[in-house]
C-alpha cells in the first residue's frame, strides 16, 4: 500500500493551481496589451514633437523673422499629416518675437493632442 503523502495531489489542489496560474496569465496579457497601446501613443508623441522641432528649428534659422500674427497650414511627415498653428507677438520692452508653435497629428484615424513649443527670436534688422 502507497502511504498517503506519496499520492501526489488532489483534484481540489490541481483546480486551485490551475486558477492562479490562469489569473496570472491575465494579467500579463492585460499588462502587453497595455504597453503596446503606450508605445503607440509615446511613437506618435515622439513624432509630432520632431515635426514642431523641425519647424522651430526653420522658424529660428530663417534669415528673416516671421510675420507678428496668427498663422496656419498642414504638413506632412512620415507619411502622416500634421496641423499646425503659429502665433508671433511682438515683445517690445526687449526687441524680441515671442513664439508659440503648436503641432497635432491630422492622419485619419490618429487624431491627437497638440504638442507646443515656446520659443523666442530676434526681430531683426
Amino acid at each position: 500500500m502507497v502511504p498517503e503523502r506519496d499520492r501526489g495531489f488532489t483534484l481540489i489542489e490541481m483546480l486551485v493551481a490551475l486558477t492562479v496560474f490562469a489569473i496570472a496569465a491575465l494579467a500579463l496579457l492585460q499588462m502587453e496589451g497595455a504597453s503596446i497601446a503606450r508605445t503607440a501613443d509615446l511613437d506618435g508623441r515622439l513624432l509630432r514633437e520632431v515635426v514642431a522641432q523641425n519647424m522651430a528649428a526653420e522658424i529660428l534659422t530663417d534669415p528673416s523673422p516671421p510675420p507678428v500674427g496668427d498663422a496656419n497650414g498642414t504638413i506632412r511627415n512620415a507619411g502622416r499629416q500634421f496641423a499646425w498653428s503659429r502665433r508671433v507677438a511682438l515683445q517690445a520692452d526687449y526687441g524680441v518675437l515671442a513664439i508659440s508653435l503648436s503641432v497635432r497629428e491630422v492622419t485619419p484615424g490618429r487624431e491627437s493632442q497638440a504638442v507646443t513649443f515656446d520659443f523666442t527670436r530676434l526681430r531683426g534688422a
